[in-house]
Protein backbone atom coordinates (compact mmCIF):
# COMPACT_ATOMS: atom_id res chain seq x y z
CA UNK A 1 0.00 0.00 0.00
CA UNK A 2 2.84 2.36 0.69
CA UNK A 3 4.27 2.08 -3.12
CA UNK A 4 0.92 2.49 -4.39
CA UNK A 5 0.50 6.18 -1.96
CA UNK A 6 4.07 6.96 -3.32
CA UNK A 7 3.24 6.38 -7.01
CA UNK A 8 -0.29 8.43 -6.30
CA UNK A 9 1.61 11.19 -4.45
CA UNK A 10 4.02 11.68 -7.67
CA UNK A 11 1.43 10.86 -10.16
CA UNK A 12 -0.79 13.66 -9.21
CA UNK A 13 1.57 16.09 -7.70
CA UNK A 14 3.57 16.22 -10.70
CA UNK A 15 0.00 16.17 -13.07
CA UNK A 16 -0.95 18.87 -11.25
CA UNK A 17 2.30 20.99 -11.10
CA UNK A 18 2.38 20.49 -15.47
CA UNK A 19 -1.26 21.08 -15.68
CA UNK A 20 -1.03 24.50 -13.46
CA UNK A 21 1.69 25.53 -15.84
CA UNK A 22 0.51 24.78 -19.26
CA UNK A 23 -2.71 26.86 -18.79
CA UNK A 24 -0.28 29.60 -16.97
CA UNK A 25 1.49 30.01 -20.19
CA UNK A 26 -2.01 31.18 -21.42
CA UNK A 27 -3.84 32.28 -18.63
CA UNK A 28 -6.38 34.33 -21.23
CA UNK A 29 -6.89 31.03 -23.33
CA UNK A 30 -8.40 29.08 -20.35
CA UNK A 31 -10.52 32.33 -19.11
CA UNK A 32 -11.74 32.23 -22.48
CA UNK A 33 -13.04 28.48 -21.52
CA UNK A 34 -14.17 29.39 -18.21
CA UNK A 35 -16.44 31.67 -20.06
CA UNK A 36 -17.37 29.26 -21.87
CA UNK A 37 -18.69 27.52 -19.40
CA UNK A 38 -20.54 29.86 -17.65
CA UNK A 39 -22.58 31.22 -20.53
CA UNK A 40 -26.21 30.55 -20.78
CA UNK A 41 -25.68 27.68 -23.08
CA UNK A 42 -24.03 25.62 -20.91
CA UNK A 43 -23.86 26.42 -16.86
CA UNK A 44 -25.92 29.43 -17.47
CA UNK A 45 -23.96 31.26 -15.05
CA UNK A 46 -23.48 34.39 -16.82
CA UNK A 47 -22.63 36.72 -13.84
CA UNK A 48 -19.87 35.31 -13.66
CA UNK A 49 -18.11 35.39 -16.82
CA UNK A 50 -16.78 38.77 -16.11
CA UNK A 51 -14.94 37.13 -13.20
CA UNK A 52 -13.60 34.61 -15.70
CA UNK A 53 -9.88 35.98 -16.46
CA UNK A 54 -9.50 36.81 -12.48
CA UNK A 55 -10.67 33.17 -11.58
CA UNK A 56 -8.27 31.43 -14.49
CA UNK A 57 -5.65 33.72 -13.26
CA UNK A 58 -6.27 32.05 -9.55
CA UNK A 59 -7.48 28.08 -10.54
CA UNK A 60 -3.71 28.05 -12.79
CA UNK A 61 -1.82 29.40 -9.84
CA UNK A 62 -3.25 27.24 -7.16
CA UNK A 63 -3.26 23.74 -9.62
CA UNK A 64 0.46 24.45 -9.17
CA UNK A 65 1.13 25.19 -5.87
CA UNK A 66 -1.06 22.37 -4.33
CA UNK A 67 0.85 20.52 -6.26
CA UNK A 68 4.23 21.04 -5.36
CA UNK A 69 2.66 21.44 -1.55
CA UNK A 70 1.77 17.41 -2.15
CA UNK A 71 5.24 16.31 -3.07
CA UNK A 72 6.36 18.53 -0.87
CA UNK A 73 4.01 16.34 2.16
CA UNK A 74 3.37 20.41 3.18
CA UNK A 75 -0.24 21.19 5.16
CA UNK A 76 -1.47 17.75 4.24
CA UNK A 77 -4.87 18.44 5.86
CA UNK A 78 -5.36 21.50 3.68
CA UNK A 79 -3.81 20.11 0.32
CA UNK A 80 -6.00 16.94 0.30
CA UNK A 81 -9.19 18.63 1.19
CA UNK A 82 -8.40 21.15 -1.47
CA UNK A 83 -7.54 18.73 -3.83
CA UNK A 84 -10.49 16.83 -3.16
CA UNK A 85 -12.58 20.32 -3.89
CA UNK A 86 -10.70 20.89 -7.27
CA UNK A 87 -10.92 17.60 -8.80
CA UNK A 88 -14.41 17.29 -7.90
CA UNK A 89 -15.19 20.49 -9.18
CA UNK A 90 -13.25 20.12 -12.87
CA UNK A 91 -14.93 16.27 -12.26
CA UNK A 92 -18.44 17.85 -12.91
CA UNK A 93 -17.29 20.16 -15.78
CA UNK A 94 -15.84 17.24 -17.68
CA UNK A 95 -19.00 15.12 -16.91
CA UNK A 96 -21.70 17.93 -17.51
CA UNK A 97 -19.92 18.88 -20.77
CA UNK A 98 -19.44 15.32 -22.08
CA UNK A 99 -22.38 14.25 -20.97
CA UNK A 100 -24.54 17.27 -22.74
CA UNK A 101 -22.11 17.76 -25.65
CA UNK A 102 -21.70 21.36 -24.36
CA UNK A 103 -17.85 22.32 -24.48
CA UNK A 104 -15.41 19.89 -27.38
CA UNK A 105 -12.60 20.75 -25.02
CA UNK A 106 -12.23 21.27 -21.30
CA UNK A 107 -8.77 22.79 -21.80
CA UNK A 108 -7.40 21.02 -19.04
CA UNK A 109 -3.64 21.06 -20.78
CA UNK A 110 -4.54 24.41 -22.55
CA UNK A 111 -3.84 23.94 -26.36
CA UNK A 112 -0.80 21.77 -25.71
CA UNK A 113 -3.10 18.26 -24.96
CA UNK A 114 -6.85 19.43 -26.96
CA UNK A 115 -8.95 16.61 -25.11
CA UNK A 116 -12.68 15.88 -25.94
CA UNK A 117 -14.79 15.66 -23.44
CA UNK A 118 -14.92 11.97 -22.63
CA UNK A 119 -11.16 11.74 -22.31
CA UNK A 120 -11.43 15.10 -19.80
CA UNK A 121 -14.01 13.45 -17.45
CA UNK A 122 -11.75 9.74 -17.48
CA UNK A 123 -8.76 11.55 -16.90
CA UNK A 124 -10.65 13.58 -13.48
CA UNK A 125 -11.96 9.95 -12.35
CA UNK A 126 -8.66 8.54 -12.65
CA UNK A 127 -7.14 11.60 -10.36
CA UNK A 128 -10.40 11.31 -8.00
CA UNK A 129 -9.69 7.81 -6.98
CA UNK A 130 -5.54 8.81 -6.56
CA UNK A 131 -6.73 11.39 -4.41
CA UNK A 132 -9.33 9.39 -2.49
CA UNK A 133 -5.89 7.28 -1.84
CA UNK A 134 -3.94 9.85 -0.59
CA UNK A 135 -6.90 11.07 1.47
CA UNK A 136 -7.24 7.76 3.38
CA UNK A 137 -3.89 7.07 3.92
CA UNK A 138 -2.33 10.68 4.67
CA UNK A 139 -0.32 9.06 7.09
CA UNK A 140 1.49 7.04 4.77
CA UNK A 141 2.99 10.02 2.95
CA UNK A 142 5.92 11.82 4.87
CA UNK A 143 6.74 15.74 5.09
CA UNK A 144 10.05 16.46 2.48
CA UNK A 145 11.66 19.23 4.84
CA UNK A 146 11.12 21.55 7.65
CA UNK A 147 8.00 23.57 7.78
CA UNK A 148 9.95 27.12 7.45
CA UNK A 149 11.69 25.63 4.53
CA UNK A 150 8.57 24.22 2.66
CA UNK A 151 6.87 27.66 3.72
CA UNK A 152 10.15 29.39 1.63
CA UNK A 153 9.43 27.05 -1.25
CA UNK A 154 5.55 27.92 -1.63
CA UNK A 155 6.20 31.36 -1.20
CA UNK A 156 8.72 31.38 -4.16
CA UNK A 157 6.42 29.55 -6.20
CA UNK A 158 4.08 31.61 -5.98
CA UNK A 159 5.46 34.99 -6.64
CA UNK A 160 7.10 33.91 -9.71
CA UNK A 161 3.52 32.03 -11.03
CA UNK A 162 2.17 35.82 -10.34
CA UNK A 163 5.16 36.82 -12.17
CA UNK A 164 4.81 33.85 -15.10
CA UNK A 165 0.72 35.35 -15.02
CA UNK A 166 1.68 38.88 -15.48
CA UNK A 167 4.51 38.82 -18.27
CA UNK A 168 1.96 36.43 -20.49
CA UNK A 169 -0.72 38.86 -20.17
CA UNK A 170 0.79 41.97 -20.73
CA UNK A 171 3.01 40.52 -24.01
CA UNK A 172 2.18 37.15 -25.46
CA UNK A 173 2.21 33.38 -24.14
CA UNK A 174 6.08 32.16 -23.66
CA UNK A 175 5.09 29.00 -25.40
CA UNK A 176 2.44 28.78 -28.58
CA UNK A 177 0.49 25.75 -29.22
CA UNK A 178 -2.49 27.54 -31.10
CA UNK A 179 -2.79 26.62 -34.76
CA UNK A 180 -1.71 30.39 -35.34
CA UNK A 181 1.79 29.99 -34.22
CA UNK A 182 4.56 31.82 -36.39
CA UNK A 183 5.70 29.32 -39.36
CA UNK A 184 2.01 28.20 -39.55
CA UNK A 185 0.69 27.87 -43.14
CA UNK A 186 -2.87 29.28 -42.89
CA UNK A 187 -3.66 27.60 -46.69
CA UNK A 188 -2.20 24.44 -45.29
CA UNK A 189 -3.53 24.46 -41.57
CA UNK A 190 -7.30 24.78 -43.43
CA UNK A 191 -7.44 21.65 -45.33
CA UNK A 192 -9.05 18.51 -43.74
CA UNK A 193 -6.72 15.77 -42.82
CA UNK A 194 -7.16 13.11 -45.59
CA UNK A 195 -6.12 10.31 -42.92
CA UNK A 196 -8.92 11.08 -40.78
CA UNK A 197 -12.01 11.18 -43.14
CA UNK A 198 -15.33 10.66 -41.95
CA UNK A 199 -16.23 6.89 -41.60
CA UNK A 200 -19.37 5.43 -42.24
CA UNK A 201 -21.14 1.96 -41.35
CA UNK A 202 -23.93 0.68 -42.98
CA UNK A 203 -26.09 -1.69 -40.96
CA UNK A 204 -27.97 -4.33 -43.25
CA UNK A 205 -31.48 -5.54 -41.29
CA UNK A 206 -31.93 -9.31 -41.40
CA UNK A 207 -34.55 -11.83 -40.08
CA UNK A 208 -33.94 -15.21 -39.08
CA UNK A 209 -35.66 -17.69 -37.70
CA UNK A 210 -38.39 -14.82 -36.37
CA UNK A 211 -35.22 -12.84 -34.89
CA UNK A 212 -33.80 -9.33 -36.00
CA UNK A 213 -30.08 -9.89 -37.20
CA UNK A 214 -27.86 -6.83 -37.57
CA UNK A 215 -25.05 -6.74 -39.79
CA UNK A 216 -22.47 -3.69 -40.48
CA UNK A 217 -20.46 -3.45 -43.35
CA UNK A 218 -18.34 -0.52 -45.16
CA UNK A 219 -20.80 -0.26 -47.59
CA UNK A 220 -22.13 -3.24 -49.30
CA UNK A 221 -24.62 -5.91 -48.51
CA UNK A 222 -22.83 -8.75 -47.06
CA UNK A 223 -21.32 -10.98 -49.35
CA UNK A 224 -23.92 -13.98 -50.22
CA UNK A 225 -27.13 -12.00 -48.24
CA UNK A 226 -28.89 -9.55 -50.94
CA UNK A 227 -32.61 -10.19 -49.18
CA UNK A 228 -31.88 -7.47 -46.54
CA UNK A 229 -34.94 -6.27 -44.73
CA UNK A 230 -33.64 -1.97 -44.31
CA UNK A 231 -30.48 -0.67 -44.08
CA UNK A 232 -29.53 2.37 -42.25
CA UNK A 233 -26.47 4.43 -42.38
CA UNK A 234 -24.54 6.13 -39.01
CA UNK A 235 -21.45 7.63 -38.60
CA UNK A 236 -18.82 5.59 -36.86
CA UNK A 237 -16.09 8.32 -36.77
CA UNK A 238 -16.26 11.75 -37.27
CA UNK A 239 -14.14 13.74 -39.38
CA UNK A 240 -11.28 15.98 -37.90
CA UNK A 241 -11.55 19.60 -38.09
CA UNK A 242 -8.72 21.19 -39.94
CA UNK A 243 -6.15 22.63 -37.43
CA UNK A 244 -7.34 26.27 -38.64
CA UNK A 245 -11.27 26.30 -39.51
CA UNK A 246 -14.09 28.98 -39.59
CA UNK A 247 -11.37 31.49 -40.37
CA UNK A 248 -12.47 33.43 -43.39
CA UNK A 249 -11.66 36.97 -44.64
CA UNK A 250 -15.14 38.77 -45.63
CA UNK A 251 -16.43 42.54 -46.51
CA UNK A 252 -19.96 42.98 -48.17
CA UNK A 253 -20.62 39.80 -48.40
CA UNK A 254 -17.88 38.77 -50.66
CA UNK A 255 -15.24 36.74 -49.25
CA UNK A 256 -11.37 38.40 -49.95
CA UNK A 257 -9.79 35.04 -47.61
CA UNK A 258 -7.63 33.27 -50.76
CA UNK A 259 -6.80 37.11 -52.19
CA UNK A 260 -4.96 37.63 -49.03
CA UNK A 261 -3.49 34.70 -48.43
CA UNK A 262 -1.70 34.86 -51.67
CA UNK A 263 -0.53 39.05 -51.50
CA UNK A 264 3.00 39.01 -50.33
CA UNK A 265 3.57 40.54 -47.38
CA UNK A 266 -0.19 41.80 -45.45
CA UNK A 267 -0.47 43.19 -41.95
CA UNK A 268 -3.40 41.94 -40.26
CA UNK A 269 -4.92 44.44 -37.43
CA UNK A 270 -7.03 42.20 -34.90
CA UNK A 271 -10.20 43.73 -33.09
CA UNK A 272 -11.96 40.41 -32.12
CA UNK A 273 -14.44 42.98 -29.69
CA UNK A 274 -14.57 46.35 -29.54
CA UNK A 275 -15.38 46.45 -26.62
CA UNK A 276 -12.89 44.84 -25.00
CA UNK A 277 -10.37 47.11 -27.01
CA UNK A 278 -7.51 48.49 -24.71
CA UNK A 279 -7.04 52.28 -24.77
CA UNK A 280 -3.78 51.59 -24.93
CA UNK A 281 -3.07 49.66 -27.71
CA UNK A 282 -5.49 51.55 -29.74
CA UNK A 283 -3.18 54.73 -29.27
CA UNK A 284 -0.32 52.75 -31.06
CA UNK A 285 -2.13 51.75 -34.06
CA UNK A 286 -1.96 54.84 -35.92
CA UNK A 287 2.04 54.72 -35.54
CA UNK A 288 2.03 50.87 -36.28
CA UNK A 289 0.43 51.12 -39.26
CA UNK A 290 2.06 53.69 -40.74
CA UNK A 291 5.68 51.80 -40.28
CA UNK A 292 4.21 48.93 -41.62
CA UNK A 293 2.81 50.33 -44.62
CA UNK A 294 6.45 52.08 -45.26
CA UNK A 295 8.07 48.76 -44.84
CA UNK A 296 5.98 47.38 -47.55
CA UNK A 297 3.15 45.70 -46.10
CA UNK A 298 -0.70 46.09 -46.92
CA UNK A 299 -2.59 46.38 -43.87
CA UNK A 300 -5.82 45.50 -42.98
CA UNK A 301 -8.40 45.19 -40.13
CA UNK A 302 -10.03 42.08 -39.17
CA UNK A 303 -13.32 42.24 -36.54
CA UNK A 304 -16.35 40.25 -35.27
CA UNK A 305 -17.76 43.82 -35.54
CA UNK A 306 -18.99 45.50 -38.94
CA UNK A 307 -16.76 48.25 -39.91
CA UNK A 308 -19.90 50.30 -38.98
CA UNK A 309 -19.91 49.70 -35.53
CA UNK A 310 -16.35 50.52 -35.41
CA UNK A 311 -15.92 53.47 -36.97
CA UNK A 312 -16.14 55.56 -33.63
CA UNK A 313 -13.12 53.83 -32.21
CA UNK A 314 -11.45 53.69 -35.44
CA UNK A 315 -12.16 57.77 -36.01
CA UNK A 316 -11.20 58.34 -32.45
CA UNK A 317 -7.45 57.03 -33.01
CA UNK A 318 -7.04 58.19 -36.41
CA UNK A 319 -6.66 55.14 -37.84
CA UNK A 320 -7.91 54.77 -41.35
CA UNK A 321 -7.38 50.91 -42.86
CA UNK A 322 -9.92 49.13 -44.63
CA UNK A 323 -11.58 45.86 -41.90
CA UNK A 324 -12.88 43.16 -43.18
CA UNK A 325 -15.32 40.59 -40.63
CA UNK A 326 -14.11 37.54 -39.40
CA UNK A 327 -15.06 34.83 -36.76
CA UNK A 328 -14.36 36.38 -33.47
CA UNK A 329 -13.15 33.31 -31.91
CA UNK A 330 -10.47 32.87 -34.62
CA UNK A 331 -9.36 36.24 -33.70
CA UNK A 332 -8.96 35.68 -30.12
CA UNK A 333 -7.36 32.51 -30.91
CA UNK A 334 -4.72 33.73 -32.90
CA UNK A 335 -3.37 36.31 -30.86
CA UNK A 336 -4.25 37.03 -26.85
CA UNK A 337 -4.43 40.31 -27.13
CA UNK A 338 -7.24 43.11 -28.38
CA UNK A 339 -6.01 45.22 -30.67
CA UNK A 340 -3.10 43.12 -31.70
CA UNK A 341 -1.47 42.24 -34.60
CA UNK A 342 -0.04 39.53 -37.10
CA UNK A 343 1.89 39.31 -40.54
CA UNK A 344 1.92 36.84 -42.87
CA UNK A 345 4.04 36.37 -46.29
CA UNK A 346 2.01 34.54 -49.07
CA UNK A 347 -0.15 33.11 -46.38
CA UNK A 348 2.64 31.72 -43.95
CA UNK A 349 2.40 33.66 -40.54
CA UNK A 350 5.48 35.79 -40.02
CA UNK A 351 4.87 37.65 -37.09
CA UNK A 352 2.49 38.08 -34.21
CA UNK A 353 2.08 41.10 -31.24
CA UNK A 354 0.49 41.68 -28.46
CA UNK A 355 0.08 45.58 -28.64
CA UNK A 356 2.30 46.21 -25.69
CA UNK A 357 5.14 45.20 -28.40
CA UNK A 358 3.85 46.87 -31.43
CA UNK A 359 6.70 48.46 -31.20
CA UNK A 360 9.10 45.67 -31.38
CA UNK A 361 7.62 43.52 -33.94
CA UNK A 362 9.99 43.02 -36.37
CA UNK A 363 9.01 44.32 -40.25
Amino acid sequence: MKALVTFCRWFVGILFIFSGLIKLNDPLGFSYKLDEYFSADVLNLEFLQTLALPMAIFLVIFEVILGIMLLLGFQKKFTIWSLLLMIGFFTFLTFYSAYFDKVTDCGCFGDAIPLVPWESFAKDVILLVMILILFFNMDKWKTAFAKATSSIIILVATIICFIIAYYVLMHLPILDFRAYKVGTDIEVAMQEDPNQKEVYGYDWYYTVDGEEEIITTDGLPPEGRPNYDKVETRVIQEAALPKIHDFAIERDGEDFTQEFLDKEKVAFVMIYDMTKAEEGGMSKLATFISRAQKSGYEVIGLSANSEEQLAPLLKMHDVSIPFYTTDGTQIKTAVRSTPSVMTIKKGVITGKSHWNDFEDLSL
